[in-house]
């Protein structure tokens, strides 16, 4: 039997009103959550894009110490320029709107030290990329193209966030529009524009991974943006579950003490987990939860 459409929409709604009224005089808190969350975004992200490094390890990176084993100049960059591209858009998404000139700037801290030659820039004549399964647009139209997919993202104010963030990182990740990056700089663009929009930041997991292509396979063939709206929905609800959790000053266990407690099937427990149908939240690769 089918499962029953969950209505994300309504769920976001309702646990962004309560964050607002939990964040009163807890900023440092937020701030703190935001801060231990750098690594995480960091490692999953560049994780995404086949990099070797472990969430400990991009850890230690980011605390200057020494690892326990060699990894490439070009792995200790990418974590360490993409946690000042995380910091920053934490810090600054409110302060000033997305356009071509921001999208370069966040692009030219996650390159630098990499390719220097490419930081900063789109691509330029003669410099094509395949992204998923088709070349990607000429470099001579990614400018209008940027253009146009930030004023479609800007006139959908009647849609719902998720569709708009959902459809913006595809047409995004579509164009491709530097020759190296791209995903990295996508899913930091999610996260500037939820900021802006008043809402949390997500974290798009590399354990989600399969799911994640498969929306750009879908995007492409059918410029179907479902599969993507549900990994951005999903995102969204376990960021807002983990910071209630800790606004909302509750106890907080892990999923596998929880299905004790509550004596409920733990392979039941785990399904609403990944669905969010109940408040549990991954913190460093571990299903946690809130006890009411």
């Amino acid at each position: 039997m089918a499962m029953p459409k969950i209505n994300y929409e309504t769920i976001i709604n309702n646990l962004r009103q309560r964050y607002y009224k939990a964040i009163s005089a807890q900023e440092s808190l937020i701030k703190i959550i935001s801060e231990t969350e750098v690594a995480e975004q960091v490692y999953n992200s560049n994780a995404i894009e086949n990099s070797t490094l472990t969430l400990e390890e991009t850890e230690k990176i980011l605390l200057k110490i020494d690892l326990d084993r060699y990894i490439t100049e070009r792995e200790l960059f990418e974590a360490k320029n993409l946690a000042k591209v995380v910091e920053y858009t934490n810090d600054n998404a409110k302060k000033s709107e997305l356009d071509i000139e921001m999208i370069l700037h966040l692009h030219k801290m996650l390159i630098s030290n990499i390719r220097d030659g490419i930081a900063g820039r789109f691509r330029k004549s003669g410099e094509f990329v395949k992204a998923a399964n088709h070349i990607a647009p000429r470099p001579d139209e990614i400018t209008s193209l940027i253009n146009k997919m930030l004023a479609e993202y800007n006139s959908s104010t009647d849609k719902s966030i998720v569709e708009r963030i959902a459809r913006l990182h595809l047409t995004f990740e579509n164009i491709h529009p530097f020759v190296d990056g791209n995903g990295r700089i996508g899913r930091v663009l999610n996260n500037y524009l939820l900021i802006r929009e008043g809402y949390v930041p997500i974290n798009i997991k590399h354990i989600d991974r399969a799911s994640y292509y498969d929306a750009f396979k879908e995007f492409d063939l059918a410029n179907d943006t479902t599969v993507m709206e549900e990994i951005v929905a999903k995102a969204i609800t376990n960021s807002y579950h983990k910071r209630l959790a800790y606004l909302e000053g509750k106890k907080i266990v892990k999923l596998t003490d929880y299905y004790k407690i509550m004596n409920i099937s733990q392979s039941n427990l785990i399904n609403k987990a990944k669905r969010q149908t109940i408040e549990a939240f991954l913190e460093k690769g571990v299903w946690m939860i809130a006890l009411d």
